[in-house]
């Protein structure tokens, strides 16, 4: 610094008031430039080859690659005759690369240990076993992605003050650290999940950690190029971390709505609207506990939720257990199915859910149970496979079940049709590929 400060004030000295007493030729200020310049570049050459500490490497070659060419040879005063000299860098080259690498692997090594350190602290506070705090009505454990995604961009941001190249190198190599951390994220939140269920905060802990997900996604949302193979993977892994607890989560419900959903064919469908209300009421107390869950967290398991409502209601349809024969049974039947779906979806929306894709579903199964022209059949079958494009005979068939006035060859018929208008690529949002039919 004070090497600096002098160099930059006598030479400012020599353009304002040295330099005319010369004759042009004698080139005064190139003379002093070079001069001060070959001394500085002697010492720090002298104090690089110097066992050095990490901050001394990032100070001398801030002064290498920023300060000296920045600061003081494009200072206003000196910039246009300082051009005319045409001094080097304060380091070779070599030298110059070598404390550059120095620097790029104890950064890499001092932020991959201080992100091991981090994630140790978080599995000893998910031990101890205490309530999470909550931030706006939602459990939290935000320093831990805080800590983590500003470990990685203060160092980004602090190589990039070296020098631009300095700065890229640095970011590739610390944009497989994140990766990896959260990958070590993952398999200690398995680990907590599996062997601390008797814990007395085990599902406020697993809510806090999912939420922690949302940091990490939003950074790798706005931060990461679209076609960077380390964003594909954050968000793999936070997905996997995501559904995971959601599973957790939602086991002990679904548990309990099983029993309940047996009542459907049990009872021949004859009190349905009742077991209905059941199935929303249990539903409902368990959302409540989700609220916790930032929104679109919350959201996501209210959707998961309503997929598994409609889901297990189509497998109730499936099971073969009731077969109308008159047209006013397959009506009032398919009246209660409709009266089910409109509580299902209201009650759903009501929560936050934005799965409207489902919404069709049981209204369009009940019109087929309703229709009785074979054609008008055959088109509805249709626009359902369109919707709902995995869909298999074997599903139509056991659903079909229920319509006992129709004759083989109508069935086959019915059949046909669909294997003519079902794609034969799976959706994005599949309903019917995971029910099997007995």
């Amino acid at each position: 610094l004070h090497m600096g400060k002098t160099m930059k004030e006598d030479l400012t000295v020599v353009v304002k008031y040295i330099k005319q007493l010369y004759p042009p030729e004698f080139n005064v200020f190139s003379t002093y430039a070079e001069l001060y310049h070959n001394y500085f570049a002697s010492q720090a050459k002298e104090n690089a080859e110097c066992h050095l500490e990490d901050k001394d490497i990032y100070l001398l070659l801030s002064w290498v690659h920023n300060i000296y060419p920045k600061d003081m040879r494009k200072d206003h005063v000196l910039a246009e005759e300082l051009e005319k000299v045409k001094l080097g860098s304060l380091l070779p080259s070599s030298l110059s690369k070598e404390l550059e690498k120095k620097y790029l692997d104890s950064e890499e090594a001092t932020i991959k240990t201080s992100l091991s350190k981090c994630l140790d602290k978080e599995i000893q506070r998910w031990k101890d076993d205490k309530e999470p705090e909550k931030l706006n009505g939602h459990f939290q454990s935000e320093l831990l992605a805080i800590f983590v995604i500003q470990s990685i961009y203060s160092g980004q941001e602090r190589a990039k003050d070296i020098s631009a190249a300095v700065g890229e190198e640095l970011s590739h190599r610390l944009s497989k650290l994140l990766p990896a951390f959260l990958k070590s994220y993952k398999d200690a939140f398995e680990d907590f999940k599996e062997k601390s269920k008797k814990h007395r905060y085990y599902k406020p802990i697993l809510i806090a950690s999912i939420n922690t997900c949302w940091n990490f996604r939003d950074y790798a949302e706005k931060n990461m190029a679209e076609k960077d193979d380390n964003k594909a993977s954050i968000l793999s892994t936070l997905g996997d971390i995501e559904n995971s607890g959601f599973d957790v989560l939602l086991q002990q419900l679904f548990v309990q709505l099983k029993p309940i959903y047996k009542k459907f064919t049990e009872n021949k469908w004859d009190s349905s609207n009742e077991i209905m209300n059941e199935i929303i009421k249990t539903t409902s107390k368990h959302i409540s506990d989700f609220r916790t869950l930032k929104d679109p967290f919350c959201r996501a398991i209210t959707e998961k939720i309503h997929a598994r409502l409609v889901k297990e209601y189509i497998v109730r349809l499936l099971k073969r257990k009731v077969s109308l024969k008159t047209p006013a049974q397959q009506q009032n039947l398919a009246q209660n199915i409709a009266k089910n779906a409109a509580d299902l979806e209201a009650f759903c929306a009501s929560n936050g859910s934005q799965a409207t894709w489902l919404n069709s579903a049981l209204p369009k199964l009940a019109e087929i149970i309703r229709l009785q022209d074979l054609g008008a059949i055959k088109i509805e079958v249709a626009t359902f496979a369109t919707i709902y494009p995995d869909i298999r005979k074997r599903h139509l068939e056991a659903f079909l079940y229920i319509k006992a006035n129709l004759s083989r060859s109508e069935l086959k018929s019915i059949l046909g049709y669909l294997a003519d208008s079902t794609a034969s690529t799976s959706p994005g949002t599949p309903l019917f590929s995971n029910i099997n039919v007995s």
